[in-house]
């Protein structure tokens, strides 16, 4: 069953001081020539996840995961693997495989051919490589395939040969870099599925790199948000998209309207502060309430979690934006309204077309109310 743990395994692993980690990162560095690619990376990852490490393009996700892979040696700290410390260990003695963003299939080669490559240095007799392969095909849906050749596959069928060839050997990782990439929008959706659905019946742990937060999202158990080199926040997907630890995190996943804003007081769990941008005070639940009055914060919603109306609400510790339709935006099962506030801060908001209709219950240049609750908003570093 798709998005199901296997029964064998702890589903979250990491809120157990007892569990031990599978694959451990200890201050894990890479300096090429003074610039610094990965720095002072320390990860645990356990056995059966689906961990995904997301970042902007250059902040050195990928460096990271061809250093699991052994292609890059660190310039400091240690991997472990199931307690081996397999760092100056060459790639070919790990159990460790990498599916690679451009599949790397050989063209003048058949699918099986493809598949068994990475048998090649398994002293195996031919009728277990055969069974290897047919047994690899069928687990990817591709037995009906095994004598084409790449170019006579769509790109989900290829992605799906990359698959096999990668986990033929049964590794105890697998290492997918950017591995749907090359998929149309619709295609790689679907693909995610059968990915988790694939994965939860191996009970391997795959470690993926991705650019995509979507694809994070609907994959991982766990995400690790890179900047600049740095891992700035690792949490389940729920965990850094509604509790985002800075503002990159905030801005990086899905859409945030994010306020500077200036501590008033704290009361309850409930922060009171003062945004200038907006020119009005906002309260933000907050159970940690360690925040000092006129300390600077930062304070992020999410679109989504906004109410637009006409008509202003009226609720206890709310919080409520007058302003003006600037911009509408029409994307099917959701209208994204920018709302031009006095001060001209533009508020990003979502409104669910919820009825079939052509035309808007709140059109552009319409005066509204935006107005959230003290528990949508959140104070980011």
């Amino acid at each position: 069953m798709i998005g199901t743990a296997p029964p064998s395994l702890n589903p979250q692993p990491w809120t157990d001081p007892q569990a031990v980690p599978q694959v451990e990162l200890r201050s894990l560095t890479k300096d090429y020539e003074g610039v610094v690619a990965v720095r002072e990376v320390t990860l645990s990852i356990y056995k059966g996840e689906i961990f995904s490490i997301v970042g902007a393009s250059g902040c050195g996700k990928t460096t990271l995961l061809r250093m699991l892979a052994g292609f890059v040696e660190p310039s400091s700290g240690q991997i472990f693997l199931e307690g081996v410390d397999v760092s100056a260990m060459p790639p070919y003695e790990r159990p460790v495989n990498m599916m690679f963003q451009s599949y790397a299939l050989f063209p003048h080669m058949t699918v099986a051919q493809n598949v068994g490559y990475g048998l090649r240095r398994l002293n195996l007799d031919q009728a277990t490589r055969s069974k290897r392969v047919d047994e690899a095909l069928q687990m990817v849906q591709l037995g009906a395939l095994a004598q084409r050749k790449p170019h006579q596959l769509s790109g989900g069928q290829r992605q799906r040969v990359a698959l096999a060839r990668a986990l033929i050997r049964r590794p105890k990782l697998l290492l997918l870099d950017e591995p749907l990439s090359a998929l149309d929008k619709k295609l790689r959706e679907s693909t995610q599925f059968e990915l988790m659905d694939l994965q939860h019946q191996l009970g391997i742990t795959f470690v993926v790199v991705t650019h995509d937060q979507d694809e994070a999202m609907t994959l991982a158990s766990r995400i690790a948000v890179m900047d600049c080199a740095e891992v700035i926040q690792v949490g389940t997907p729920a965990q850094v998209y509604e509790f985002p630890k800075t503002r990159f995190v905030a801005d990086f996943f899905g859409n945030a309207n994010l306020f500077e804003c200036t501590v008033l007081t704290t009361v309850g769990g409930l922060v009171q502060v003062h945004s200038a941008e907006l020119q009005t005070d906002l309260w933000v639940d907050d159970q940690r309430a360690t925040y000092a009055p006129g300390q600077s914060v930062c304070v992020a919603v999410r679109p989504e979690k906004m109410h637009l109306s006409k008509e202003p609400l009226t609720a206890p510790q709310g919080n409520q934006v007058a302003g003006t339709v600037w911009e509408l935006g029409y994307l099917g099962n959701r209208s994204v309204y920018q709302i031009k506030t006095p001060t001209g801060k533009l508020l990003t908001t979502f409104r669910q077309n919820e009825r079939r209709t052509l035309t808007w219950s709140i059109d552009w240049s319409d005066a509204v109310y935006v107005s959230w609750a003290a528990d949508a908003a959140v104070i980011v570093a």
